[in-house]
């Protein structure tokens, strides 16, 4: 059976439409999950929306409709996005949905039951943009002397009863996960986590009684759980937790949590926490990455410099999009997003480079052979190029990947489509037509083969574009995973059929700036 593989991205916030910080993350997400399905994993991979909450209660008021109205309304904007961007999710889970209630009261129950669990009541500072209780000593000051939270938002004073969480008892148990290699990455995080725990826990306050919207605590009816108790609980109810073993027992604990920087203490300290209490297994990975910045500037509607991820697909198309997202920063690390770098990059690397090296070879290969591939031994030259196309394929692309170096790994790939340009170039095949047919013939199936192995390979990234190179080749479906690319039966098996490789249509047409998006 194959290898089981749980991949999770943070359930988006949907009190206003997807930005591309929405499209960063889960992109990301499905590079991993579609990287994982090659390798041959039996994947599962979850996104979502987290739709309760005190936030989302104040947004339905201002605008005079429900929660759940408001709700169903966003949560369709980003199902819509996620499938503009090709996102090969397994779900989409709603904290609104039924076995999700039922999920979160049952962890609920399981850490009640535990004892860790009490009544009493809350006076401190909240912030509802954050959905976050904070300490004094956390606070910052604006302007004006105000308190904002450590991210700048506002805080406002709050009293209510309160079910606490024994947060504290599980300071020791914390800390010793978060000092476990490969826990939560990258080492920054885990040093800010490892200093926030250090710095001593105190019990967190995890339901409300000034709102009603939300999953209802078991036993107390006039509360619903703090957002974060129930939001975190969609990756236990993704896994089919309680009811379904089977699946629970394959997919939990989760492979990956991705998620953005500014929810690693939710995803590091109080869920593993919630999990202990549970008796349940707590994820083998959290990765914080990075903003996606605008011309080095937050995205923000006051500022009035949101991205719309759906407007960059009408205009230059998905997969480049794709590309230029995971190829243009270090994952982990904050980067930055232009119109002009998007163009400059697809450009460059993705129609000059790789989409020239497709045209002008298969156009060769139709004009020159009349599209037909013939048996042939690879050697000196040849056997060079397949060889770094190869070592590239099935080597330092894989295994960036599997680190979550993305852009390491794009890089890699696109080394070895320099490699083949450097050797078409080299080799000069349209002299070789008059002077020595039989050479020329194995450049272009030498050609052939490194295509092929390049357009399995990058299939995560530009999973569309790939996929017509592939079908251009005449790839079949069963041979694009990455255990075939050691494997040429499928080459053979062309030539053994004497179908001809028809004249290519171009994949990778050059992409134009609209005047505003000049910098």
């Amino acid at each position: 059976m194959a290898e089981p593989y749980y991949i999770t991205t943070a359930i988006h916030y949907p009190n206003g439409k997807p930005h591309i910080g929405h499209a960063y993350e889960t992109v990301a997400a499905d590079v991993m999950a579609r990287f994982q399905r090659l390798r041959g994993r039996d994947v599962r991979f979850q996104t979502g929306t987290d739709e309760h909450g005190l936030k989302m209660a104040q947004k339905a008021r201002e605008l005079g409709r429900t929660p759940r109205a408001l709700a169903d309304e966003m949560a369709g904007y980003f199902k819509s996005l996620f499938d503009q961007l090709d996102i090969s999710y397994d779900r989409f889970i709603r904290t609104t949905d039924v076995d999700h209630h039922h999920a979160s009261q049952a962890i609920w129950q399981a850490m009640e039951a535990n004892g860790d669990i009490y009544l009493d009541r809350y006076e401190g500072w909240y912030s509802v943009r954050d959905e976050a209780f904070y300490d004094e000593k956390e606070l910052i000051e604006g302007e004006g002397g105000a308190r904002l939270s450590p991210q700048g938002t506002p805080v406002e004073w709050t009293e209510e009863e309160t079910c606490f969480f024994r947060l504290s008892r599980y300071q020791d148990q914390l800390l010793a996960l978060l000092n476990t290699p490969g826990f939560l990455e990258p080492a920054s995080r885990r040093n800010e986590m490892v200093a926030f725990v250090e710095g001593g826990l105190n019990d967190l306050s995890i339901s409300r009684t000034s709102f009603d919207w939300g999953v209802r605590v078991p036993g107390h009816p006039d509360h619903v759980m703090y957002v974060w108790v129930d939001a975190l609980t969609n990756y236990l109810t993704g896994a089919g937790y309680p009811d379904d073993a089977a699946t629970f027992e394959k997919f939990w604990p989760a492979d990956l949590h991705l998620i953005g920087k500014d929810i690693v203490r939710f995803h590091t300290v109080y869920w593993p926490a919630f999990l202990m209490s549970a008796n349940l297994p707590v994820p083998k990975k959290v990765f914080g990455h990075g903003f996606l910045l605008n011309r080095g500037q937050k995205e923000s509607k006051s500022l009035g410099n949101v991205t719309d991820p759906g407007a960059l697909i009408a205009q230059f198309g998905v997969d480049p999009l794709r590309y230029f997202l995971l190829a243009e920063v270090t994952f982990g690390q904050d980067g930055s997003y232009s119109a002009q770098a998007l163009v400059n990059r697809a450009n460059a690397e993705l129609a000059n480079s790789f989409g020239n090296l497709v045209q002008r070879t298969l156009s060769m290969v139709h004009k020159n052979m009349d599209g037909k591939l013939s048996q042939f031994a690879p050697a000196g030259a040849d056997k060079a190029l397949l060889t770094v196309v190869q070592d590239a394929c099935l080597d330092s692309l894989p295994s960036a990947f599997k680190n979550l170096a993305f852009s390491v790994g794009i890089e890699a790939w696109l080394r070895a489509v320099f490699a083949c340009n450097q050797y078409v170039d080299e080799q000069a095949p349209w002299a070789l037509r008059k002077t020595d047919p039989e050479r020329m013939a194995a450049v272009l199936q030498t050609l052939v083969l490194a295509i092929r192995d390049l357009a399995v390979a990058i299939q995560p990234v530009i999973p569309g574009k790939a996929a017509a190179v592939l079908d251009q080749l005449g790839v079949p479906e069963n041979a694009r995973s990455y255990a075939d690319l050691a494997d040429q039966s499928w080459y053979d098996a062309r030539v053994a059929s004497g179908k001809p490789i028809d004249k290519p249509v171009p994949i990778f047409p050059r992409l134009e700036l609209a005047e505003e998006d000049i910098a």
